[in-house]
């Protein structure tokens, strides 16, 4: 049997939020094709304590607590020249772990998950590179929008962290991103390699709608993370007030920007048990992301959950949705849409419908990862 050393940047068990989903999954998938030896870190105290249930999928697993902040990363990366991105995740023990690991056995494949992993390898590594999202490009496009220092700092980031995702591809034997769009970007061998979605977990008919009064509209992500900080301000100040309802922002992490969102018509839950209920008790679901990589999970997850979505864009991009799901490119559009879909329920419940066959039929993750086999030469 095949022996697979697998490295991420976060735990993939509890997958609670976007990036965690992918990678349980590669895990997952890498489990059917042999013995898995996990090297992850744990950037919340709630991932630690995990071992029995990494064990269904993993026969060894080695988790280091992240404990670096940001400051410090960034005054090392000022120091060493080297990419914020990287020096945040640069840690001695993980080194140590995976030296331990690379030195108990030879392995048969190696799958790094998430540029900042690249840095543990040797030289000489076979491996192949799941970048997920081109990060440097989101970096360039943060840069666009900021000012100052916090520019200078941001261009910086895309510049150097682009230099070391080139080197890392040129060393690696697969360079795969989440969607077709994020491959052709960063160009040369890139392949896609697409995010799934467990249709049998996210079903409407498996879970209770939290209970709700008049029209609910709904987001829901990571909410510390800037594309979904932004996303949530835009829409409360340039959609919200041209549309009937409460907006609920749902999802663990809110930063104060977002918790000053809340109000009569805007609701923050923060983490919530199930997310599903949130999302069924949904009239409609927006993904209103100014900035996206790739290939949007909450989309993915609001479509299997046949609720009609609105979506930016830019987070529509990655996804194949075959007309299943509405797309406005501007405030007055998302505002249109949503208010059409909410004065006409039947077309919103025929439009959340073909969104969950489309899920079905494009996007289970069997399908999705299947490519991998080949690409590890197992």
């Amino acid at each position: 049997m095949s022996d697979i050393l697998l490295l991420t940047h976060r735990v993939p068990y509890p997958p609670n939020r976007g990036d965690k989903v992918r990678s349980h999954h590669v895990m997952r998938h890498l489990s059917t094709l042999g013995r898995v030896h996990l090297a992850a870190f744990a950037d919340d105290p709630r991932d630690l304590g995990h071992d029995a249930a990494l064990s269904q999928w993993c026969a060894s697993t080695v988790v280091v607590p992240r404990t670096k902040g940001n400051a410090r990363a960034a005054v090392e990366a000022l120091v060493s020249g080297r990419p914020v991105s990287m020096t945040a995740f640069d840690h001695e023990a993980m080194r140590a772990a995976v030296a331990g690991l690379l030195g108990e056995r030879r392995y048969d494949a190696i799958y790094v998950y998430s540029g900042q992993m690249a840095q543990y390898l040797p030289a000489d590594a076979r491996f192949v590179m799941d970048f997920v999202d081109l990060d440097s490009a989101k970096f360039s496009g943060y840069a666009a929008d900021a000012r100052g220092p916090m520019r200078w700092m941001l261009r910086r980031e895309a510049r150097l962290l682009g230099a070391f995702e080139r080197a890392v591809a040129a060393r690696a034997q697969a360079t795969l991103f989440v969607s077709a769009a994020e491959a052709a970007l960063f160009g040369g061998q890139a392949q896609a390699v697409e995010n799934g979605i467990d249709t049998g977990y996210f079903d409407p008919t498996a879970v209770v709608p939290v209970e709700t009064a008049g029209p609910l509209i709904v987001f829901t992500g990571q909410m510390d993370y800037r594309p979904n900080v932004d996303a949530v301000r835009w829409f409360v100040k340039e959609v919200l007030p041209d549309v009937p309802g409460r907006f609920a922002i749902v999802g663990r992490s809110p930063t104060a920007a977002v918790r000053a969102l809340a109000g009569e018509r805007v609701i923050v839950t923060g983490e919530v048990a199930d997310v599903r209920g949130s999302i069924a008790a949904a009239d409609v679901v927006v993904a209103p992301l100014l900035l996206a990589r790739g290939v949007q999970n909450k989309v993915l997850e609001a479509m299997a959950m046949a609720r009609p979505v609105v979506a930016s864009t830019a987070a529509a991009e990655g996804i194949d949705h075959g007309g299943s799901i509405r797309v406005a490119g501007d405030a007055g559009a998302f505002a249109s849409e949503i208010r059409g879909l909410l004065d006409d329920p039947a077309t919103a419940s025929a439009l959340g419908q073909a969104a969950r066959a489309r899920t079905i039929a494009r996007y289970g993750w069997d399908a999705r990862l299947a490519p991998l086999a080949g690409l590890l030469e197992l």
